[in-house]
């Protein structure tokens, strides 16, 4: 579900390509979610990056996540 899950929102990212030729990216509706590198490829792979380390911390705090595609995720608490 995790995977079908980045996928989907990866699915939702936005390029353009900067004034300085460099390319960034970001995920509307993933705030915080964002990159910039000098290659489009470097910069999907950074923007994926920040959305895993977006997504565990968001699970972690218990913090909404946004639904993507009808895919939810939320934490769970778990007995000792």
């Amino acid at each position: 579900m995790l995977t079908n899950y980045i996928r989907a929102a990866m699915r939702q990212a936005r390029y353009e390509i900067l004034e300085d030729n460099t390319f960034y990216g970001e995920i509307p509706g993933f705030e915080g979610v964002y990159a910039n590198a000098d290659t489009l490829e470097s910069c999907r792979d950074e923007l994926q990056e920040v959305l895993e380390g977006w997504l565990i911390l968001g699970l972690r705090l218990g913090h909404p996540l946004p639904e993507v595609e009808g895919i939810r995720l939320e934490a769970t608490s778990q007995a000792a």
